[in-house]
């Protein structure tokens, strides 16, 4: 697990993935099939206007075990991140031209 600023917020990653953001003493956990199995019944809401829904996670945050477990499952669901392009010194190709 680790944990990273991002747009103001913090989002936790596990195993290299995005699997949940903090924020305005909200808990919002990417949503998965296998995540909803796990809670049951879930409340959901947008990130920001327009995303794609996430689970909210109003109370049960703070249950260290249960917590984990849905990060852990949620991580184990979705794909393995994408490798990042190496940043190479001098940026783009340059082409000659005659």
């Amino acid at each position: 697990m680790s944990a990273r600023r991002m747009f103001g917020v913090w989002c936790l990653y596990c195993d290299g993935k995005p699997v949940a953001f903090i924020f305005d003493d909200r808990v919002l956990v990417k949503e998965t099939e296998q995540g909803r199995a796990f809670i049951g019944e879930v409340a959901e809401t947008e990130l920001f206007p327009g995303s794609k829904p996430w689970f909210l996670v109003e109370d049960r945050y703070e249950e260290r075990e249960w917590f984990s477990q849905l990060l852990r499952i949620t991580a184990d669901s979705l794909p393995p991140p994408k490798p990042r392009r190496s940043r190479r010194p001098g940026g783009r190709k340059k082409y000659l031209i005659n």
